[in-house]
């Protein structure tokens, strides 16, 4: 079966689509079906981002859609300047990955150079009926002011970004490394969420 992923992000595809491909279940996203809606995402939090986004791509397209999220929050900065919901949007202006990786490099470095970071994650599964949502997160990683070379189009902030266990960017890890990082989530329980919600 087709299902359709609410994102323009060729990282958040990247992620899920080959092991959704070998459960039987193709993503389809807006770019393949020449479609980019304009949706102003003013939810409270990342399971209200998705579920707008969710929702105004299906009542576009029909076909049951994911929307997704993410949220950052950073231990040291105080409640104005948290990203939150707003990782890319910064004063009115949607930042694209350079930009991204400047305006947090310079805020790191505003803060002492290194800064502890939580990623928030929303997912929501619309089918035209209900909703299905599911959550989950990524900490205990550090944001540092000195970029990797390396990219991860899509997910800029990997370039600054700083496992502790093994003091390597997220972009230099190996997948062995990422398969030890359990502690906040198991990617397979994401993927068994959308196979278990979209039949």
């Amino acid at each position: 079966m087709k299902i359709l992923f609410a994102t323009t992000n060729p990282a958040k595809v990247k992620k899920y689509a080959d092991e959704l491909a070998k459960r039987g279940i193709e993503l389809i996203t807006i770019k393949d079906l020449q479609i980019n809606l304009h949706v102003e995402e003013n939810g409270k939090n990342a399971i209200e981002n998705a579920y707008i986004k969710a929702k105004a791509y299906y009542d576009k397209t029909g076909i049951t859609t994911i929307g997704m999220d993410n949220n950052l929050f950073i231990e040291e900065l105080p409640e104005e300047k948290q990203p939150g919901t707003h990782v890319r949007r910064i004063n009115g202006k949607e930042l694209n990955d350079d930009e991204m990786i400047e305006y947090y490099t310079n805020l790191v470095k505003e803060y002492g150079g290194k800064l502890t970071a939580k990623w928030v994650y929303g997912m929501v599964i619309y089918n035209g009926k209900e909703a299905k949502e599911y959550t989950w997160s990524k900490s205990n990683f550090y944001l540092v002011d000195t970029p990797c070379e390396k990219r991860n189009p899509g997910y800029p902030l990997d370039s600054i970004s700083i496992m502790p266990e093994c003091n390597k960017y997220f972009v230099d890890l190996t997948q062995e490394a990422i398969n030890k990082d359990k502690q906040n989530y198991n990617e397979d329980d994401v993927i068994n969420f959308i196979v278990n919600n979209v039949s």
